[in-house]
């Protein structure tokens, strides 16, 4: 069976202004292009699947039912703009998080390959021709320990490190950007 091609994108700093932590609606604030962004990667016939670390719900600063509101929402968005993610995936875990039960050493934080990974096996996702785009090196990472042979930076979110630029195929100002120049990826 023929599996799906795919970019795996991070969401803070990528898709929407990161805002340390918040994730109500009414601050949410998506970063210039991304309609035009997903519609162009939609086009090209990747999947688009959002991986993110979401360790404010273990420290205690919104509950994982904040966060799944804010995914519906930027999908309605999305939407509305003619386009939309397939799926996401989230780690709601932290080592040093406050609640109990979230401290956990798990499989699915990046920098481990967790949730791509899943992502591969419920949505057939071919992992050797697919890519990621991220806004720092956990976020690299994640997609090399998954298999991914490139990997992406964008400028959008975290500052760049010297060391998320040296595992980065290519550094881009924007999701916009990387998704113009998608056809040109070999």
């Amino acid at each position: 069976m023929k599996k799906d091609k795919a970019v795996f994108l991070d969401k803070d700093g990528v898709i929407n202004i990161d805002q340390d932590y918040d994730v109500s609606i009414e601050k949410l604030s998506l970063i210039d292009h991304t309609y035009e962004a997903f519609r162009l990667i939609k086009s090209k016939g990747y999947k688009i699947v959002i991986i993110s670390n979401q360790s404010g719900i273990a420290r205690g600063f919104y509950s994982e039912k904040d966060f799944q509101k804010q995914m519906i929402f930027i999908q309605e968005k999305l939407q509305e703009h003619g386009t939309c993610y397939d799926k996401y995936y989230y780690c709601p875990h932290y080592l040093q998080g406050s609640i109990e039960k979230l401290k956990v050493d798990c499989e699915c934080r990046k920098p481990k390959p967790g949730m791509l990974l899943r992502a591969s096996e419920e949505l057939g996702i071919d992992l050797e021709n697919s890519y990621l785009v991220g806004d720092r090196v956990s976020d690299l990472e994640a997609g090399l320990n998954a298999g991914l042979k490139k990997v992406f930076l964008v400028k959008t979110g975290k500052k760049v490190t010297q060391e998320a630029n040296g595992k980065a195929t290519k550094v881009y100002n924007n999701l916009y950007e990387f998704a113009m120049e998608l056809d040109k990826i070999e």
